[in-house]
């Protein structure tokens, strides 16, 4: 059990006694310990993203930062090493909206290092008006989804070498509890069907997708020193929300959501404990959130406060042939035929 658990029951917002990202580092005993170690992360120009990068900066290694905009990037690698002490940090363009992007970022990466020990698929977008990719996919599922199975193909090889018994690979996928909006649509992955199109269930597919790719890692490479977790960072107020309409964020705004909302130094932590903790050093294949494996929601009772048994997963959330079945047709998605 994490340690943290106790410190989830109740929720008081911001700075209450939830762990940050930071705080997860110090206390893996992990500050400055790490000048051997490679970390990638996805999106860290904004929001949690930039708190992941600093948490790992903190470990002494060399976090390689994905980001679309060098510019807003840069932004946050300034403020990054302007209040914490650390290693090295290297940022890399990348458009998860376009494979051709992906794949030059991925041969970008593997001409600065020969070793990566971690990877945080953690760049996504929530809620978008309907759209397509450069790739023709749906805007979310291409986005959170293909692009992060893309990525780690082209980074697969290298986080397997890079794995020792001492510290084993690992591969994070931030989910979400808005995977419970919407299971994988096998017949229709791009809502090509007239009116199909919903935003939520759309977000819904690709969170799950990102649940199925941890678990079916796991499946694949775990054996092999490589594992995989998925998680729900909590609810944090960044640009992610910003295709909310105003009654959601009417909604959001009350006093009992406000009190379940984290910061991002917060709602980095359960990336930075999958990626890091002794917890979670040899096994994966599991959905966590607020630091510890999850169970199965369950509606819960509107007379009491939101909690950590809010975070629960959905029941479609473990299905070994349904990930089997997402994995080959990513595979086909992204132009690849390897299955091994």
């Amino acid at each position: 059990m994490s340690r943290y658990a106790e410190a989830h029951i109740s929720c008081n917002g911001h700075g209450d006694a939830r762990p940050t990202a930071l705080q997860i580092v110090g206390d893996e005993n992990l500050v400055g310990k790490l000048s051997d170690k490679v970390f990638i992360v996805t999106g860290v120009s904004s929001g949690i993203g930039i708190e992941n990068m600093r948490a790992l900066y903190a470990t002494g290694g060399h976090v390689i930062g994905i980001v679309r905009n060098l510019e807003k990037g840069q932004k946050a690698v300034d403020d990054v090493k302007a209040k914490t002490q650390g290693g090295k940090i290297t940022l890399i363009e990348m458009d998860l909206e376009s494979l051709a992007s992906v794949k030059a970022g991925a041969e970008e990466i593997l001409k600065q290092t020969d070793n990566i020990n971690i990877l945080i698929n953690n760049a996504g977008v929530m809620a978008t008006p309907q759209g397509k990719t450069n790739n023709g996919f749906e805007t979310q599922f291409g986005t959170c989804h293909v692009a992060h199975f893309y990525l780690f193909q082209l980074l697969k090889d290298t986080l397997l070498k890079s794995s020792t018994p001492d510290f084993p690979s690992r591969v994070v996928c931030v989910s979400s509890i808005g995977h419970r909006c919407g299971e994988v649509r096998f017949d229709d992955y791009n809502f090509e069907q007239p009116g199909s199109y919903d935003p939520w269930v759309s977000y819904g597919q690709a969170k799950t997708a990102n649940i199925y790719m941890a678990n079916e890692i796991e499946r694949r490479y775990g054996a092999r020193g490589l594992h995989a977790t998925s998680l729900h960072p909590g609810g944090i107020a960044t640009g992610l929300t910003k295709h909310l309409d105003p009654a959601q964020a009417a909604e959001w705004a009350t006093p009992e959501i406000a009190r379940y909302m984290k910061s991002p130094e917060q709602g980095a932590a359960t990336s930075v404990y999958a990626a890091l903790s002794g917890e979670w050093k040899d096994k994966g294949g599991r959905y966590l959130s607020n630091c510890v494996e999850q169970e199965a929601w369950k509606p819960r009772d509107l007379s009491q406060p939101i909690s950590v048994d809010h975070d629960g997963y959905q029941t479609w959330a473990y299905n070994e042939t349904k990930e089997k079945r997402l994995w080959r047709d990513s595979l086909k998605m992204v132009g690849l035929d390897n299955d091994d």
